[in-house]
């Protein structure tokens, strides 16, 4: 058969015309994006609580810093016992040495606050401080820090149970229950 001065035969295979994926090649692309998922989504939940620690370090450190400064200048700490570190807590003679409230990202609550409790010098003892974060960490982003009351140079270590993060003066991070 011609068709009009052309000299082939068109022929239709109905087949030919439908288009779209096979179920074998959507059920292949469902699992390999399943396989991605599940390497993918563990990796950032890890990553955000690192994240979350490491603000939180760079957080006590930060206040530790004002601490420092605020000693410097009045050889006291400012008085404390379990206070909530605010910038009003850090003035002294119209200098103010902490300029905003920092926030934990890993807090429970977004009202929860780090706090501060100071020990003055006296009796031989030097004055010192410890600084508490509010946020509850992955032990496993706490691998490299110091053990609270544990031996010198003691790490939490890979299997780390521990949750809090403290600043203690002259001894820095540690990680603590």
């Amino acid at each position: 058969m011609q068709l009009s001065g052309v000299g082939r035969v068109q022929t239709h295979d109905s087949r030919a015309l439908e288009r779209g994926f096979t179920l074998i090649e959507l059920m292949i692309v469902v699992a390999i994006i399943a396989i991605l998922a599940g390497i993918l989504i563990p990796n950032f939940v890890n990553a955000r609580a690192q994240a979350q620690t490491a603000a939180c370090e760079s957080n006590l450190r930060s206040i530790a810093t004002a601490l420092e400064l605020y000693y410097a200048d009045n050889q006291v700490y400012p008085n404390a016992s379990g206070a909530p570190v605010q910038p009003a807590l850090f003035t002294a003679n119209g200098v103010t040495y902490l300029n905003t409230t920092p926030k934990d990202p890993a807090a429970q609550t977004g009202a929860a606050t780090y706090t501060l409790t100071t020990i003055q010098a006296g009796g031989g003892n030097p004055a010192g401080y410890t600084i508490v974060c509010p946020g509850v960490h992955v032990g496993s982003t706490l691998a490299k820090l110091a053990l609270a009351g544990g031996a010198g140079g003691a790490v939490c270590g890979a299997n780390c149970t521990a949750s809090k993060i403290e600043y203690i003066a002259g001894d820095g991070l540690e990680a603590a229950p």
